[in-house]
């Protein structure tokens, strides 16, 4: 039986691409995620209870099922399963190596080419894939036995090939010739009368940079070609680092992956290593990647980034593999000769333990010298031979790779400004035939062990700081329109390559530059640290803002990102620390202008008056935030009274007037007359909602307060209309914590309503989302807002939970008057 189950079916590239391509289909129809859990609910349609997960997983790994399994999968996505698309898993009756994992799927891609009619077969990889060993393997499991060209590591090493037809006729049982062709001849006929298996092994060092055989050796070429002959029974392998270009000799090309996870897995558990998932690696602040796992960071070299401490690559990592393996597993690329060597490590310097050994290594990639060695003599010898490619592929390390982790060629070509242009498409294809660089969709990156080398040289040469100014500008430009998190992240990459220089000036610069926004509210631009509010990425730019304004000591840049900085705190609930911000944005803004006198240009006056404006009206809405409502109408009144008798045009100063109304109908919603509110309430409801697009000062985030005061006066039906046109616009904009805001306010509107079930939906949805966010303000409004309607119900139990939640989160915003406010309505429970 176990026989049997070994020789299981596996899809053909050919197969395996059609399916992926009908998954990939369907994705795109019903708009979601085609998990593996999903394509069970599918499969219930041809088998009961569905394929489990186990098996559609080895099914798409090229792993070996049987064959009904297979089929059902096809079915399920309107596919024919044919002869073509499958192989047997274990063609050849051989006894399981544990040295030799996870090369299922290359076995059956190589029998596919065989069956063709495939004669030469040139499997390409960088170093250290395992390219020689599965060669090997495939030819002694078909042939029995075979033969093997050693190319030497070194060209100058190389055997003529006059000399090497000869030894080999002999292992043959046949006498060469005394003419080269004499004995090609003789070779051609003893293919052709048996099958025989051949392995040229190491073809790189006999090849020129433009991937043909050098000038002392181009007799190879008369080798290949009767190894290449139709007539032949014999199958050749060819294992090269880089890509073999002889127009007269046929061949088919293989690229060998790296190895997966569940092949490291194996191995090393055939070597008794400790792979159970540590504890120090399940981190659940970390965010969820998609395949409901974890996202761990991966150290890819020592030293800083421009005052940055380290530098690291995101992985995302599935439930099951939150491991210190799944880590060094993509540290390495699954380069299976690292492989090998880190288990070697583990074994006799500690005591088999993986994740002590990824604790000790994981900041040195390279620590292993084998792996050095490996890694140092694929650049050496690409110096040599091609300085263009080299410069290339040290100049690519100064790319992250973490937040967006491929690079466009325009990317590549920013980085080729010593090249021609009608040459760079041909640098950057050298790499690819050295398979020295990862391509996918004409996007491109390196793995972190190649990286780290790349870095280690870049630093060394003036390049570093050129590559990161290309880059930077590159960056700066690479996206028209943003619409998403990833089109906010590609500009912002900008801000980390001047960083790396030490360029502050310009990395402040990069963030407060405006962007075109698509569902900008502020008009058709906004600035890039702004959007990246919206987004909810604020740590990340509170740590680079802190890092700039550090270094810098003066300017509208300060002033900008002062004001900017002040937002990402108040959004995190910093309240004391966004005041702060706001104030030194009011205090270097009036330095500037005072300094400036009569010299200062309009343009630079309106910009410096429109930071002050918004830093100035901050203020107040922090005031807000820490309930001290007298403070922040005073502030507003000020401001009003301060801004209005500067040199504003009259549109600046009715937008400004407009601006001002939803934060004074607020606050007067709760300290004065109803019916004053009302009527101004139901004005600018009025002149919103009267015409087809809102207006340019009536952004998502105003409404809420429009919304709140529209509540506190009784008028629920508008409100509720405002809140809804507050969400739409929120999920349009990415905005989630002005959702999160008008989410609440929904909830309030129905429990004054008494519909408690929608209530509380909204409640739980409020919370779970400004939870994510991590909006300690509102987070906390919303755990009093959900108190609040637990002790309408009578649940005084929850109710007591949520206010005590509220507390403690306005406690850690240090805002005593909220902590009142939340005590005043738990009386209400006695």
């Amino acid at each position: 039986m176990s026989n049997q189950r070994d020789r299981g079916r596996i899809l053909t590239p050919e197969g395996l691409q059609k399916l992926q391509q009908a998954i990939r289909d369907w994705e795109i129809r019903h708009e979601k995620r085609c998990t593996q859990e999903r394509i069970k609910e599918l499969t219930s349609a041809f088998k009961e209870g569905g394929l489990d997960p186990a098996t559609i997983s080895r099914i798409l790994k090229a792993r070996g099922v049987d064959l009904d399994s297979i089929r059902c999968l096809f079915k399920t996505f309107g596919l024919q399963l044919d002869e073509a698309d499958w192989v047997s898993a274990t063609p050849f009756n051989v006894q399981v190596d544990p040295n030799f994992v996870g090369r299922e799927e290359a076995i059956a891609a190589l029998n596919a080419l065989v069956s063709r009619g495939a004669k030469v077969i040139v499997i390409q990889a960088r170093g250290g894939v395992g390219k020689t060993t599965l060669a090997r393997k495939y030819l002694q499991q078909k042939f029995g036995s075979f033969l093997e060209i050693a190319i030497a590591k070194e060209t100058k090493d190389i055997a003529s090939i006059e000399s090497l037809i000869e030894e080999k006729l002999r292992q043959l049982g046949e006498e060469p010739g005394r003419e080269f062709i004499v004995s090609c001849d003789r070779l051609k006929r003893k293919l052709q009368s048996e099958p025989i298996g051949i392995l040229i092994d190491n073809l790189e060092p006999a090849l020129d940079a433009a991937g043909k055989f050098i000038e002392p050796h181009r007799r190879y070429v008369e080798l290949l070609r009767v190894l290449a002959d139709p007539t032949v029974q014999s199958v050749t392998l060819i294992t090269t680092r880089e890509r073999l270009h002889e127009a007269s000799v046929t061949v088919q090309r293989y690229p060998l992956k790296s190895l997966d996870v569940e092949s490291w897995q194996q191995f090393f558990q055939s070597r008794n290593i400790q792979l159970t998932p540590p504890l120090s690696l399940q981190i659940p602040p970390n965010p969820p990647c998609e395949k409901g796992g974890t996202r761990l960071e991966v150290p890819l070299f020592k030293g800083d980034l421009g005052g940055l401490q380290g530098s690291v690559q995101t992985v995302d990592i599935s439930s099951e593999d939150q491991s210190a393996l799944a880590a060094l597993h993509h540290a390495h690329g699954g380069n299976a000769k690292a492989m090998e060597i880190i288990s070697g490590a583990i074994q006799q310097d500690y005591s088999g333990n993986v994740e002590a050994y990824w604790q000790a290594n994981q900041n040195d990639l390279l620590s292993e010298r084998s792996l050095e060695d490996l890694v140092i003599q694929q650049f050496e010898r690409l110096q040599q031979h091609n300085l263009d490619a080299y410069n290339l592929l040290c100049r690519m390390g100064c790319y992250r790779y973490q937040d967006v982790p491929k690079v466009t060629i325009e990317g590549l070509f920013c980085l080729l400004w010593d090249v021609a242009e009608n040459r760079q498409q041909r640098v950057i294809q050298s790499l690819q035939d050295r398979s020295l660089i990862e391509v996918e969709d004409r996007e491109y990156w390196l793995h972190p062990v190649i990286r780290a080398e790349s870095i280690t040289r870049l630093r060394k040469i003036e390049d570093w700081k050129i590559a990161n100014y290309k880059a930077a500008q590159e960056w700066k430009v690479s996206v028209k329109t943003i619409e998403t998190l990833l089109d906010a992240q590609k500009p912002f990459e900008a801000c980390y390559h001047c960083l790396a220089i030490n360029n502050f000036e310009l990395a402040g610069r990069m963030i407060i530059e405006e962007k075109k926004a698509k569902y900008s509210r502020f008009g058709d631009t906004e600035p890039l640290g702004r959007l990246f509010h919206k987004f909810g990425v604020v740590e990340q730019l509170i740590i680079v803002i802190d890092l700039i304004l550090k270094n810098i000591k003066a300017g509208f840049v300060l002033v900008k990102l002062c004001s900017i900085l002040g937002d990402l705190h108040s959004s995190l609930g910093n309240i004391h620390k966004s005041i702060a911000c706001f104030r030194e944005s009011l205090r270097v803004g009036k330095e500037i202008l005072d300094e400036s006198l009569l010299n200062i240009s309009k343009e630079d006056f309106q910009k410096i008056i429109s930071v002050k404006i918004h830093s100035f009206f901050n203020v107040g809405i922090c005031k807000i935030f820490l309930w001290e409502l007298d403070e922040a109408l005073e502030i507003f009144e000020q401001g009003e009274a301060l801004f209005l008798s500067k040199n504003l045009s009259l549109l600046e100063v009715f937008e400004l007037n407009k601006i001002l109304t939803f934060y004074f109908l607020f606050i007067k919603s709760y300290l004065r007359n109803e019916t004053e509110v009302s009527i101004a309430a139901n004005k600018i409801y009025n002149e919103i909602f009267d015409v087809s697009e809102l207006p340019k000062w009536c952004t998502e985030y105003r409404l809420f307060f429009l919304g709140k005061a529209l509540t506190n006066v009784g008028e629920y039906a508008k409100a509720y209309k405002v809140y809804q046109k507050a969400v739409c616009i929120a999920e349009e904009t990415g905005f989630r914590q002005v959702k999160g805001k008008a989410l609440y306010g929904l909830a309030e509107i129905y429990r004054e309503q008494q519909n408690f079930d929608m209530a509380f939906l909204n409640h739980s949805n409020s919370v779970e989302l400004l939870r994510i966010i991590g909006s300690k303000h509102d987070y906390a409004e919303s755990h009093f807002q959900l108190g609040l309607t637990y002790q309408v119900v009578g649940d005084f139990e929850r109710s007591n939970i949520n206010f005590q939640e509220a507390i403690r989160l306005f406690n850690e915003m240090e805002a005593p008057r909220q902590v009142e406010r939340v005590r005043q309505s738990m009386q209400n429970e006695k």
